[in-house]
């Protein structure tokens, strides 16, 4: 079982593209693996005759684990051995695996077609069977766009969040929200937290989003990147009682799965990407992590993490690590407020687009002095580039 993210122990595979006794080419599609990160294809390493599967369909097993044997010779046919032979697989027959893995996902099915809760919830809402809407996900899995998209085609409008129920109802977490769960719990135990804060004045940044129809994100994961290269010890991570300064500068997304928990997509070697194409890079990661489309490699090797909650008017918000990172900074909503205004002339007051930006650090990596002079120099940038520039460049 290949290693798909840095905090991901196991995966489900649900596809084999092959069977025992077919015959294998290196880098051909063998099988299919998800996890609560990923879905994606796994090329045969090597070529020859596939003569165990170890690991059926289905079935759960641990990074590392072997799930298959591809006999490099002639070699003979073997018997596809049940997923108790993996140390890792579960000891039970294929379907009850399934049903497992479904349920682990939160993923249930309506007249035999596999559907999300989120899925389900709008299905039971709108009155809408599977048959009604076409899917665009993986195998024409129906994804939650696509009922809003169906159910928008009629006129009726989708609410964004679901409807209190009548009484106590018990959910299990689905598998992002459980990994999510764990993650950020080992987090808060392991760390140290500290939370620093800025006003930004994004006057400067205003009218040059404005004319490309453009968030502030990408404008601040831009500005991040430059400010990490000059205080490199937040872009860092722990290893045991190392740290390790690195040398990109590859910056995590954080993005929201419909309240159904979080992946974080990295933009990889940020400085030097033209602003607009590391614009439209964010989108791109943003719009396939929801739709469960990312690469395993899409997923890894994060340096620092942007959390965005200033789509929904938050003012400050203290965020959680990205463990093992050592820092992450909060973006929130921007408001227009008044501002004094320093001038050769005197104090003015002017009306300015303001907003907080909140790095929680590791206290065992930085002090609050180095925090705090990483987000004066963000600050800094942030309201002094030349952004109509840095759009052109």
């Amino acid at each position: 079982m290949p290693q798909l993210g840095e905090t991901v122990a196991e995966g489900v595979v649900t596809r084999w593209y092959k069977q025992v006794g077919d015959k294998v080419a290196a880098d051909e599609m063998l099988f299919d693996v998800e996890t609560d990160k990923v879905s994606t294809e796994i090329p045969a390493p090597v070529s020859g005759v596939l003569t165990e599967i170890l690991v059926p369909e289905g079935a759960t097993a641990k990074v590392g684990v072997r799930l298959a044997v591809i006999s490099e010779g002639k070699g003979e046919a073997g018997s596809i051995k049940p997923a108790a032979a993996a140390p890792a697989a579960a000891a039970s027959t294929v379907s009850a695996e399934r049903a497992a893995v479904s349920a682990a996902r939160g993923v249930d099915s309506v007249e035999g077609v596999r559907l999300s809760p989120a899925v389900r919830r709008l299905f039971a809402e709108h009155q809408l069977t599977p048959v009604d809407v076409r899917g665009s996900g993986r195998d024409g899995r129906i994804t939650r766009d696509d009922v809003i998209a169906f159910v928008a085609a009629r006129g009726v409008s989708v609410p964004r969040a679901t409807t209190a129920p009548v009484g106590d109802v018990r959910q299990k977490l689905n598998a992002v929200r459980k990994r999510t769960a764990d993650h950020m719990l080992q987090t808060w135990r392991n760390v140290p937290h500290v939370i620093q804060a800025v006003e930004v004045d994004y006057h400067r940044i205003e009218q040059a989003r404005r004319e490309h129809k453009l968030t502030y994100l990408p404008f601040i994961a831009y500005a991040t990147a430059i400010a990490l290269q000059r205080f490199p010890l937040l872009n860092a991570s722990f290893e045991g009682e190392d740290l390790v300064v690195h040398g990109r500068v590859n910056i995590g997304i954080a993005v929201d799965l419909n309240f159904e928990g979080l992946l974080v997509p990295v933009v990889k070697d940020v400085p030097g990407k033209p602003l607009l194409q590391l614009a439209r890079e964010m989108n791109d990661l943003a719009q396939r992590a929801r739709a469960r489309q990312l690469k395993p490699d899409e997923v890894k090797q994060g340096t620092y993490t942007l959390s965005n909650s200033g789509v929904y008017g938050t003012l400050f918000t203290g965020a959680l690590i990205n463990e093992p990172q050592v820092a992450i900074l909060s973006t929130d909503s921007v408001r227009k407020k008044p501002v004094v205004i320093e001038g050769p002339d005197g104090d003015s007051i002017a009306v300015r687009p303001v907003g907080v930006l909140a790095q929680s650090f590791d206290h065992r990596a930085i002090d609050g002095a180095y925090s705090g002079a990483f987000l004066r120099e963000l600050k800094t940038i942030l309201e002094t580039n030349d952004w109509t520039q840095a759009l052109t460049a």
